[in-house]
Formats: C-alpha cells, sequence, structure tokens
C-alpha cells in the first residue's frame, strides 16, 4: 500500500508534469496566440447613423446594432445579473475559475455534464479572437488568452467588453443594443424582469429571445432571477415580483425622428464612396447632413399631397382586388330612415388574413369594403377595426378611362364600390376617404444658392414604393424651364429687357427631313412685336427659338454649360429652345441657383460633417461659396490637417486651437448684371406686369402670388405632349425645383376633362408645368420662406433705370400706366423716344385677343 507520503510525492510528480505539459504548450502555441494589445484601443462594430442639420436621426446603416456604453452608463442590476449569471466568481479569479473548471471536468467523467468552465474572462477571449468550435485546442487557447487578457485589463475592462461585444439575438450586440431593439428604451429605463430577460439571452439568444420564444424566455428569466437572489443582489419580494410581470419585448427598430430616405440613401451612398462599404457599415460614423427637419418635412407633404391632387383629378382606377365576388349569401336590409344597405358576408379573419402581405403608403393603407350605403361605405382596416367614409369622401371617384378622359361624376356609392373590394383609404376630417395608390412621380430639391447645401429632396412618392431617386437620377426633358437660360444667353450678345422681338408663327422648311418645322406657342396665341422681358414672361416658344438663331448655337450650348449643364445633353439643334435636353431636377436648380446668388456657379453637397463614435470631427463641408468680397480666412472652425477643394479633412480635439481655414470661391459664369436682369424678368413670370396692355397677360408662374412675396422669381416648364412638367423658382437665399412625370416615357400627363368639385360638369384642361408641378413648389416655399425675412434682390454696380413706353420699348416722357421704368446695364439704354402718343390704344381695352388664367400654361 501506498503510504500517505508517496501519495503525496506522485501527487507533486504529477502536477510537475502537468506544469511542464501545461507549459510546453503553451510555448509551442505562444507564436499563434493572437495579440490581445488590440483591446486597449479598440474600434466597435457600429452601425452608421445619419442625422439632419438639426440632429434628428434620419437612417441607420448596418447589419451589426450596438451601442457601446462604459461600465458607469449600464445600471448596476444589469451588471449584478450578468455576474450571478455568467460568472459569480469573476472578481475572484485570474480568467479561469478552478472552481467552475473543476466542476466542469467531474461533470465530464460522469457523463453529468453541467457546464460552468467558461469564465467572462473567457468568453471574452472567445468572442474576439476565437471561433466556437468545441475542441480541446481551441478551449486551451482560450485559457492562455484569458491569461493574457487578465494581465492587460482590468476587472471592469473585461466586463465593459464582454457587455458591449455578447450577441444577444436580432442583429443586437452588447445590452445598449439590446435594450433598443426589445424594449425600445435607454438600458437604463429597464425594469428588474426585463434586465433579467437580457441577462439571460447570452446562453442561447436564438432559442431563449422573448420575441420568438417567450415561454423560453419565461423560463430562463426565472433562472436568472434565482440566481441573482441566491448571490444576495434581489429580496425575495423583488425576485417574486420580477416573476409575474409578463413578457413584453416587441421588435424596435432604430428611433427615426425624421422620415427622410431618399436623403439617407444619398448620403449613404457617399459615405461607401468615401470609406468603402465595410468600413461605413461598421465604424460607427454619425453622419450630419444640410438638410433641415423642417423642410424636409414640408417638402415631404408638398411632393406627397401634389401627387395625391393629380391623381385624384384623373378619376379612380377601381379597387386593388375583390376578396371575393359577391354572392347569393349577401344580404340587402332597410334602415329606419329608409336606406338600404347591403352588408358582405365576409368575416374579420377573412379580412385581416387578405390585408395582411398589402403595405401602407404614408397616409394611405389598404381595407376592405364591407358594407355600401346609398352614399357611404364602411370598411375594415389592417388591424380589423372598422370606419366610414362618406359621400365627400367618395364623390370625387369618376372612374379614369385614360390619361386624357375620366368618366362622369358617380352619384352612388354602388357606381364606385363593391362589396369585398380591397382598396386603399386615407383618414379625412370627418372619417376615412377612399384613396388609391397613384401611378404619377414627382420630385422636389431645395438648395441655398450660396454654397449649394441641399436643403430638402424628395425623389418620388415613395422609397418603399421605388428607390429609384428622380431628384439625382431622372433625366427628364426640361421644357420652357430652359428659357431663362436662352434669354440669359441672349442677354450677353447685346439684348436688353426693352427689346422688341417678333412673336409670330415660324415655318421652316428642314431639308434633311422633308419637312416643315412649325414650333407653336402654348396656347397658340401671337402677340407681334413684344418685348423681351414679357415674352419670358408669358414664356414664348417662337421667341426662344428666335433667340437661338440670333445668338447662334455655337455660342448657346458652351454658354449653358456656364450654368453646370453637361453639353452632352444639349441637343445641338433648335429644338433645345423648347426645352428637348434633359436634365436632373438638382442640374435644373443648380442652374437656377446661377441667377439667385448674383452669378455663380455652385456644387450642391449633402454632408455637412462626420464625426467619429466618439464625437470626434472627421470631415467638415468647406463650400465653395458664391462671393466677389469675402474675407479671405474665417476662425470659426477647428484647424485642418488637409484641405480640398469642396471639404476641409479634421482630427479634432477640445483642446486644439482654432486656425483659419481659407474659403473657396465659386466660380464666377455670368456678370451679376445679367444675373439681376434674368431674376427681374423671372418676377415678372410670377407678378407680372403692365397690367393696361392688351392682349391682356400674366406671367405663367402667377400662381406662386398667395406667397404674397415680391422677392421671388421662377419659371414654369412643359415639355411636348405635357409628359413633364415643371416648376423652378426662388428667393435670395432659397432656390427650389419641382417635377411631376410618369416614369413610363409612353404616357403623358394629360388632362381632366371634369373637375373634382362633386360632380360639377366642367372642363378643366391640359396638365401643365403651372398647374402640375407649382403646387408642390408653393406649397413648401410657403414653409421655407416663412422665416426668411423679405430680402429684394441687391442691384449690381453698372446698371440704371430709364422710363420707357411699354409697347415700343422706347424712351418716353409720359408718366402714366402705357409707361413703366426698365433696368439696363450701362451703355444698352435706348436713346430714341416713342414718336406718338398712342396710350388711348394701349388703355382701350377693346383688343379680343385676351389670355385668360386658364389659358395660360407654360
Amino acid at each position: 500500500m501506498f503510504s500517505i507520503k508517496n501519495l503525496l510525492k506522485t501527487g507533486a510528480v504529477l502536477i510537475f508534469i502537468g506544469f511542464l505539459a501545461l507549459a510546453g504548450i503553451y510555448l509551442s502555441m505562444r507564436a499563434n496566440l493572437p495579440s490581445v494589445e488590440s483591446l486597449k484601443d479598440l474600434q466597435w462594430q457600429t452601425p452608421m447613423q445619419i442625422f439632419s442639420a438639426d440632429g434628428k436621426l434620419i437612417s441607420q446603416f448596418g447589419e451589426k446594432k450596438r451601442i457601446p456604453l462604459t461600465l458607469d452608463e449600464m445600471p448596476q442590476q444589469l451588471i449584478n445579473a450578468i455576474l450571478a449569471t455568467e460568472d459569480d466568481r469573476f472578481y475572484l479569479h485570474f480568467g479561469v475559475d478552478p472552481i467552475g473548471m473543476a466542476r466542469a471536468i467531474m461533470g465530464q467523467l460522469t457523463g453529468q455534464n453541467k457546464g460552468g468552465a467558461s469564465t467572462i474572462t473567457m468568453q471574452v477571449a472567445r468572442n474576439f479572437f476565437l471561433s466556437r468550435e468545441q475542441t480541446y485546442v481551441r478551449k486551451i487557447r482560450e485559457i492562455f488568452i484569458s491569461f493574457h487578457i487578465e494581465s492587460l485589463l482590468t476587472k471592469d475592462e473585461i466586463l465593459a467588453l464582454y457587455m458591449n461585444k455578447i450577441s444577444l439575438g436580432h442583429r443586437s450586440f452588447g445590452f445598449g443594443a439590446a435594450a433598443q431593439v426589445y424594449y425600445g428604451k435607454d438600458v437604463k429605463e429597464l425594469t428588474l424582469a426585463q434586465i433579467a430577460v437580457l441577462a439571460g439571452l447570452p446562453k442561447a439568444p436564438s432559442t431563449m429571445n422573448p420575441i420568438s420564444r417567450p415561454d423560453r424566455a419565461l423560463q430562463r428569466r426565472s433562472v436568472v432571477l434565482q440566481r441573482m437572489y441566491i448571490s444576495d443582489y434581489i429580496t425575495a419580494e423583488e425576485m417574486s415580483a420580477a416573476n409575474k410581470e409578463p413578457i413584453t419585448a416587441i421588435k424596435h427598430g432604430a428611433e427615426i425622428e425624421l422620415s427622410a430616405p431618399y436623403i439617407a440613401e444619398m448620403a449613404h451612398q457617399e459615405m461607401v464612396d468615401r470609406f468603402g462599404k465595410e468600413a461605413a457599415y461598421t465604424g460607427g460614423y454619425k453622419v450630419f447632413t444640410t438638410v433641415t427637419s423642417t423642410l424636409q418635412y414640408a417638402a415631404q407633404q408638398a411632393v406627397v399631397n401634389n401627387i395625391f391632387s393629380y391623381d385624384q383629378r384623373h378619376g379612380y382606377r377601381g379597387p386593388i382586388s375583390t376578396l371575393r365576388p359577391l354572392d347569393d349569401q349577401a344580404k340587402t336590409i332597410s334602415t329606419s330612415d329608409s336606406n338600404q344597405i347591403t352588408i358582405a358576408p365576409i368575416t374579420k379573419e377573412e379580412i385581416i388574413a387578405a390585408l395582411a402581405p398589402l403595405s401602407s403608403y404614408h397616409s394611405i393603407e389598404p381595407a376592405v369594403v364591407t358594407a355600401i350605403f346609398e352614399r357611404a361605405a364602411k370598411v375594415t382596416l389592417q388591424d380589423g377595426s372598422e370606419v366610414d367614409i362618406n359621400w365627400q369622401g367618395l364623390a370625387w371617384a369618376r372612374a379614369f378611362i385614360n390619361d386624357d378622359k375620366q368618366a362622369t361624376p358617380p352619384t352612388l356609392t354602388s357606381d364606385i364600390l363593391a362589396l369585398g373590394d380591397i382598396v386603399m383609404v386615407a383618414p379625412a376630417e370627418v372619417g376615412y376617404r377612399l384613396s388609391q395608390l397613384p401611378e404619377v412621380s414627382a420630385a422636389l430639391v431645395s438648395l441655398a444658392p450660396d454654397n449649394g447645401a441641399i436643403k430638402a429632396a424628395v425623389g418620388g412618392f415613395s422609397f418603399q414604393q421605388s428607390q429609384f431617386n428622380r431628384v439625382t437620377q431622372a433625366k427628364r426633358q426640361v421644357g420652357s424651364n430652359i428659357k431663362p437660360f436662352i434669354y440669359s444667353a441672349a442677354l450677353d450678345s447685346g439684348y436688353t429687357l426693352a427689346s422688341i422681338v417678333n412673336d409670330a408663327p415660324i415655318n421652316q422648311w428642314d431639308r434633311s427631313s422633308g419637312v416643315v418645322w412649325r414650333p407653336k406657342n402654348s396656347p397658340p396665341v401671337y402677340s407681334g412685336e413684344i418685348r423681351f422681358r414679357l415674352a419670358l414672361a408669358q414664356s414664348k416658344n417662337v421667341i426662344a427659338v428666335r433667340l437661338l438663331r440670333e445668338v447662334g448655337l455655337d455660342k448657346v450650348i458652351p454658354y449653358l454649360a456656364l450654368f453646370g449643364f453637361n453639353p452632352e445633353d444639349l441637343p445641338r439643334n433648335e429644338s433645345l429652345a423648347l426645352g428637348s435636353a434633359s436634365l436632373t431636377p438638382m442640374e435644373v436648380a443648380t442652374g437656377f441657383a446661377t441667377f439667385a446668388n448674383g452669378g455663380f456657379l455652385i456644387k450642391p453637397y449633402l454632408i455637412e460633417r462626420i464625426e467619429d463614435s466618439f464625437g470626434q470631427v472627421l470631415f467638415q463641408a468647406n463650400p465653395a461659396i458664391a462671393c466677389d468680397r469675402c474675407d479671405e480666412t474665417i476662425e470659426t472652425l477647428p484647424k485642418a490637417n488637409n484641405v480640398s477643394s469642396d471639404s476641409v479633412e479634421l482630427v479634432t480635439s477640445e483642446h486644439e486651437a482654432l486656425a483659419p481655414i481659407p474659403i473657396i470661391k465659386a466660380p464666377r459664369v455670368i456678370s451679376a448684371q445679367n444675373a439681376f436682369l434674368m431674376t427681374e424678368a423671372l418676377n415678372s413670370a410670377i407678378w407680372g406686369a403692365d397690367w393696361n396692355i392688351k392682349p391682356f397677360w400674366q406671367g405663367t408662374g402667377f400662381r406662386a402670388r398667395v406667397l404674397k412675396r415680391k422677392d421671388i422669381a421662377g419659371k414654369t416648364g412643359t415639355t411636348n405632349q405635357a409628359k413633364d412638367a415643371w416648376f423652378s423658382g426662388y428667393s435670395r437665399r432659397i432656390v427650389t425645383t419641382s417635377w411631376i412625370g410618369f416614369d413610363n416615357p409612353s404616357r403623358n400627363l394629360g388632362q381632366t376633362s371634369y373637375n373634382s368639385n362633386l360632380g360639377k360638369d366642367q372642363t378643366t384642361g391640359k396638365e401643365f408645368g403651372a398647374k402640375s408641378a407649382q403646387p408642390a413648389w408653393i406649397s413648401f416655399m410657403r414653409e421655407a420662406l416663412a422665416d426668411l425675412p423679405v430680402e429684394h434682390f441687391e442691384q449690381p454696380e453698372a446698371l440704371m433705370s430709364v422710363r420707357i413706353d411699354k409697347l415700343s420699348g422706347k424712351l418716353t416722357t409720359k408718366t402714366d400706366r402705357s409707361s413703366r421704368f426698365e433696368y439696363f446695364e450701362l451703355g444698352t439704354a435706348p436713346t430714341e423716344y416713342i414718336s406718338q402718343d398712342i396710350s388711348s390704344e394701349i388703355l382701350d381695352g377693346s383688343d379680343s385677343d385676351i389670355s385668360t388664367e386658364d389659358g395660360i400654361f407654360d
């Protein structure tokens, strides 16, 4: 028999041999062990967040949801729950828990494995440096790495790494993100019951998930609470109360404060181009855009409401589908007021199942028609609730025949709806109203003309419906929106606002095609000799062609390129004067900004600055500014490491001294005088002039007078066959372009054969820029101008003002309504006076060639 002394000697030898073996294994593995130094300066893989200029979250990009927190930012109850559940001797061991290890080994030997070997430190080692394969070699590597981690970091640092790294299901990593994903809360707002649910997730985040497996989550929560109680972290009363709480977790997304998906995608793409997809998605960047929440929301409402208005004018296209045909089971009953009601025998379960796959867009949502009154209906929504639609919400629904024609107004609900119809509805002032998903598209973009900052951009009706961004991707024919640039070229070639041009039909033989080209005004009304200012305000097509001929294509195309237009997008023929060029709304707005800012070409930009996850500024935009006399430096930005033509790259800290940043001047592309004169003419397109002249006229953009601002200017635009409609306009501090049209190029905007005023039979005419695109512009600018004081465009030097005769454009001594003051560049004013008094002709009013408001289209 072995004596105790021999047994101790044998044990000591075995222990020594074990240590030698362990040392040998360590020496053999040491070269292949990963360095844990990276944990000292860890860059968390956190998602990219996009914000508005006023700090509202627009979107978040990145598969992994993580909100890194320091240990001080985590509630003590959560820390206690993790320690009690995962490693109750964490602050006592050296990375490996001998007691837990011995328990695990005995379990393996006896076939009763109860776990307990992995400490929090070992889990950190595994999560950062190793795979989850179950091998002895991996376990030994895990132990050695744990020793390294414990020698390098404090216990608190290790625990913080664990609580920020651990996977907790639904792509959430760390408890900060999990609190948001499961409960939509900050981690400090969690209840004890909710903390226990989250603390139980590391063991099996998929099978114990409170969303997908609430029963398993409930059981695991009970285990966590029991261990907290045993560890003396909570009382029996607290454990009992928490166990009685229901499982309340539901999936929450990021707390989006401003829904602007087209803006988010633009910023996202720029970040991917700048940093690469992997870094952009995991670098924790905070991207602050130039858009403000107020203007972006106003732009979205303007576009959506205008689309709905257009769509409603053109009639009702019928239900999405029918739940099931009306059959013999339907029954009709009489009410106490002698009305007849037909009620569909459709169960609520059938309705909810049928509506579940359908999407809602903005304010409209799917519903099923379940009851029809003579002039009302009842529908059931996706959540099973029933709502009423009165006649006011139905009467607009004349049947759509085609883009140019609608049926006569309905008189009964049965003319519009049938039982079981699956339709779209929207809230109304009283109850709900019938709606439909629009087929037409639209876009709106607004810029700051002084530096190109994008203030708002909406690329379509719904990003959910179509990710195609019509602001930047849709090149569409611009129609009369091109005319201001043609007229600007004419001013540069010697014309003045008082120049007389012949507004008469053009008939030109085209030898190559063998046909006669006859450009026409819209409407086809001709005024004969007309002043330059009036011709632009009335959007005279033939005048634009004549000016293009006078200036010449060889000069016009390079001149238009000064406004940022790609010469390859400008056709080299006279149709250019009528707007056959295809440009994006962003390009059009950029061109108009040159008139607004006094003659400079600005470059649109969206990202104002980029911060890292710690708030350190990595990039600050430094756009070219429209100015002649700028200070050479400003001392309001931190020190720049690198200055480029359109940005400042920064790596700053609060301790760095402020350093001057050079101002970049935007290139001047037209003279200040030209820009001012064009703005004057475009102001007349809205406010008109010469009210006493017959034929009576007003500018095509007259509807913008509702804004009651004299400091605005703008231009309508409609293409051939009305496939596209535009309005572009500006004040001194903001320029906005609105477009509407169909993505399908074979469709045009058509016309309405009836108005929507509850069935009144009245022809309302074709869809032109002023009718189709300008309402969105007006709606947006009403909000955009609200906080901007009236600021008239500053008259530059080298301009003079003289009194001219309104009809002839010559000088006059008259001071009555037959005359007006006009602006001229020095040396270009007329020198000849009007030779006879024609004021009686001017004021006569007997001319029959009168344009009414409805007759001014473009």
